[in-house]
């Protein structure tokens, strides 16, 4: 609509404050000039900031037996690592035992763990894979 402003209360506090303050109410009762009941006054909009959602390490864990460019082809393909960043991470997970390959949301995480539970196991390793909240 032409001629319409919204001002949000996250805008007020940005500028000069006593002057917004003094000058804009900060609710929808408020009234500026002290208004009948017909007047509607200033409506502020206020914006809810929404928390984001906690977040899930995702990590491979070393066994004796899955074979080290197996593993490099599971960062490369489920993960999105080029060939020198899984080649690293599979040398941290051989020499540590373990090593987080990402983070996630838990959905994200949790998918990303079957999908690799389920390619190790349908080409027969033993490849762990878990996730734990950061």
């Amino acid at each position: 609509m032409a001629g319409h402003c919204a001002i949000y209360s996250d805008q007020i506090e940005s500028v000069t404050p006593g002057f917004w303050a003094m000058a804009m109410p900060t609710t929808m009762t408020e009234r500026r000039d002290g208004a009948g009941p017909g007047d509607p006054g200033l409506a502020v909009k206020t914006r809810t900031r929404t928390q984001r959602p906690p977040m899930y390490k995702v990590m491979l864990l070393n066994d004796d037996y899955t074979p080290m460019e197996f593993v490099v082809h599971v960062l490369e393909r489920f993960f999105g690592l080029s060939h020198a960043q899984a080649f690293e991470i599979m040398l941290t997970v051989h020499k540590k035992g373990l090593a987080v390959v990402g983070v996630y949301s838990h959905e994200i995480a949790e998918t990303k763990v079957a999908q690799v539970m389920d390619f190790a196991r349908r080409h027969q390793h033993p490849l762990q894979c878990t996730l734990e909240k950061e």
